[in-house]
């Protein structure tokens, strides 16, 4: 049966997430005068996505909240980085501090090449929505700033609010319940090999893994695709991935 519905994930699948987060790292670290201690800023951006990695697990786990796992990146980085008082910051110290961080990401998000040209060819043809394992204003207002949003409607899932996150069969579902569609009438496209294609392969989806060769957030790339798993290096491929 023909595929009738796309479903997304949204950073580093629609939203630059990787290259707003390493700029945005990189600018406020400099302007805190911390650049320096790092032998090199591929250090200092590697050691920030272990951690986030790390926090934004138990966030996606529901250990913590959202504003919690945020604080918890920057006392866990700073105290990795040997900052004084790193463990003791008040909620205020480190909220200031991760605001800091993200007004310099969001001045440099943007949507990854592509994905507007691809949904634009995509909008009278499939029935299209996002699954992602984030809140639905964070993802709202992402989507939105990089002009993105107004190809979905309503059709958002996201873990904060559905209750569960990805790789969780139930999510994907959700999104699919969404467009009115059935789970094999409908692609899933994201970037993480484990979570975002053999979650939605393992729910009856048609999974497509956005391979970019990106090894920082979303996991590494180990091996030959899972079985059932399709492969694209980039959104202008999908196309024909789903045609073909």
């Amino acid at each position: 049966m023909a595929v009738r519905g796309v479903l997304f994930d949204v950073d580093d699948t629609l939203f630059d997430y990787s290259g707003s987060d390493e700029a945005g790292l990189l600018a406020h670290l400099d302007a805190e005068g911390l650049l320096e201690r790092f032998s090199e800023p591929s250090a200092a951006v590697a050691l920030w996505r272990e951690v986030t990695r790390a926090e934004y697990a138990r966030y996606t786990a529901g250990e913590i909240t959202f504003a919690e796992h945020r604080r918890a990146r920057v006392r866990r980085f700073l105290a990795r980085l040997g900052q004084p008082g790193a463990d003791d910051l008040s909620d205020e110290e480190a909220g200031a501090w991760f605001a800091g961080y993200t007004a310099h990401r969001d001045a440099a998000r943007r949507a990854l090449d592509g994905a507007a040209a691809v949904l634009t060819e995509f909008a009278p043809r499939y029935r299209l929505g996002v699954v992602s394992n984030s809140s639905l204003s964070h993802q709202r207002k992402k989507l939105a700033a990089i002009g993105l949003l107004a190809y979905f409607g309503d059709a958002l899932v996201c873990s904060v609010e559905h209750g569960e996150a990805k790789p969780a069969p139930g999510i994907f579902l959700a999104g699919c319940a969404l467009l009115g569609l059935e789970p094999h009438e409908v692609a899933y496209v994201g970037n993480d090999h484990a979570i975002d294609a053999v979650g939605a392969r393992d729910a009856g989806l048609r999974a497509y893994w956005l391979d970019r060769g990106n090894t920082g957030w979303g996991g590494t790339r180990q091996g030959a695709p899972a079985e059932g798993v399709r492969v694209i290096r980039s959104l202008p491929e999908l196309p024909a991935a789903l045609a073909g």
